[in-house]
């Protein structure tokens, strides 16, 4: 019972981060649709696109792990590839993939054991994991969509599913710049929406990060330079860490210029 649960609690904050995209392009024009976002060469359309193929692609590594595997249809294609495959779609039939490939989503990883390990593009992951990373990314793509109309990033405690995957990620993010990470604890504290505290690591651990939660989550989406963001960074490998921080496989991509001054206490 308790399994089937936390699959549903994960669903159903999934369907709210998805409400939350859904309510910002709803309203869009098919020229509001053509507004570039800050993701090179995306416009609004490509966000919800990638959004819709990515949920395709994990409903298949759920109910047909070995057609994954094999990439019938190319999911190991580049994901500009993918995207630019669908440019043709109006804002209105964009929609209606993602709303389609969402809810389909929904259903089978509901009914999933959370357990369960999956294929995917980097190493095999659980199907909690796979709902969490769903979570990541449809915050992320839908800041893209908020930074692109002018809106407000979306803060709720489901930024707690990004921050996670964020500390979860670090070894991966360091060993694809690179960097072998030695291992030693990092403790992260996080102040959180509610007001209460949100933390990783051991209380003992020298090297530390603390900030916001929005602040972190930006960070580890790559949504923000890490100059523009209140962090207080203590020890060489959190400063190392923060510096390549990625909640995501695959390499780090273009990331954010600089776009303010503000204090960064290291």
């Amino acid at each position: 019972m308790s399994a089937t649960v936390r699959m549903a609690g994960l669903c159903d904050d999934l369907a709210a981060e998805t409400a939350a995209v859904r309510a910002l392009v709803a309203p869009l024009s098919e020229d509001g649709w053509r507004r570039a976002t800050p993701a090179p060469g995306w416009t609004i359309a490509d966000q919800l696109v990638h959004l819709a193929d990515v949920d395709e692609l994990a409903v298949l590594a759920a109910t047909g792990p070995g057609s994954f595997r094999a990439g019938p249809d190319g999911p190991h294609r580049g994901i500009d590839e993918r995207v630019a495959a669908h440019r043709h779609r109006s804002g209105a039939e964009v929609l209606g993939w993602f709303d389609a490939a969402r809810a389909h989503l929904i259903t089978v990883f509901t009914g999933t054991d959370p357990r369960a390990r999956l294929p995917w593009f980097g190493p095999p992951m659980s199907a909690a994991s796979a709902v969490t990373a769903r979570i990541m990314e449809t915050w992320a793509h839908g800041l893209d969509v908020a930074d692109a109309l002018g809106a407000a990033p979306v803060v709720s405690e489901r930024l707690r599913h990004v921050a996670h995957l964020g500390v979860a990620a670090r070894p991966y993010s360091l060993r694809d710049t690179g960097v072998a990470d030695p291992g030693a604890d990092v403790r992260v504290e996080l102040a959180a929406p509610d007001g209460g505290t949100w933390a990783w690591g051991g209380t003992g651990a020298t090297d530390r990060v603390r900030a916001s939660a929005l602040d972190f989550c930006l960070l580890v989406t790559r949504r923000r330079h890490p100059d523009d963001l209140d962090l207080d960074v203590d020890g060489p490998l959190a400063r190392r860490w923060v510096g390549v921080a990625q909640a995501f496989a695959g390499p780090p991509g273009q990331g954010r210029a600089p776009r303010e001054e503000r204090p960064v206490r290291r």
